[in-house]
């Protein structure tokens, strides 16, 4: 059986994978899809850049490990694209299952699997603030790459601001920009008007 520090390295050497999982958004310079690894890293670092933003207040130490626990699952689970509802459908059932397999790899495991279910459930002030950062990243993405996943996935006004919804809750000083940047998008054929 290994030990407490053999479990930590092969779990280390598992969440490289992440770097491999390709998003179907771009970098926001556009050169490249964005991987999980490269996501999970911006959003941790978009945390600290808005936390004086948050709704409410936040624990960061905690928000920092939910950005970058949040899509460990998709190692197993894939990316699972936003606007596709065929592909929704399982979502949770294969994320579940990839939780149960990744997150037991480390004793720390309970604790991290807490922290994705919290983030997934959005209700706390450290998760609705760190749901609200995975919103706004790919929105920003789409903005910056003439609407990219938008275009190819042929989606409407009313489903981009569901999905930036949690944005409004969690950090409403950037909720006019998000508001701004979709309708722009709109205004020049990236998003089909609702």
């Amino acid at each position: 059986m290994e030990n407490g520090a053999e479990r930590a390295l092969s779990f280390v050497i598992e969440i490289d994978r992440m770097k491999s999982i390709l998003r179907r958004s771009l970098t926001f310079d556009g050169s490249h899809y964005e991987n999980d690894a490269e996501h999970s890293w911006h959003l941790a670092m978009m945390a600290i850049a808005f936390e004086r933003y948050a709704a409410r207040p936040v624990d960061m130490a905690r928000v920092l490990k939910m950005t970058l626990v949040h899509d460990l699952v998709e190692i197993d689970a894939g990316d699972t694209f936003a606007y596709d509802a065929a592909a929704n459908l399982d979502k949770e059932e294969r994320e579940r299952k990839a939780a149960d397999r990744i997150f037991a790899m480390i004793p720390e495991g309970a604790g991290l699997r807490a922290l994705w279910e919290e983030f997934d459930e959005a209700k706390t002030a450290d998760a609705a603030f760190a749901s609200a950062l995975d919103r706004l990243q790919p929105l920003v993405s789409n903005h910056l790459n003439e609407g990219h996943t938008w275009r190819s996935g042929n989606v409407d006004s009313d489903a981009v601001y569901r999905r930036i919804a949690p944005l409004k809750e969690g950090i409403p000083a950037l909720w006019d920009i998000a508001c701004s940047m979709i309708e722009e998008g709109v205004r020049k054929g990236y998003i089909r008007r609702s």
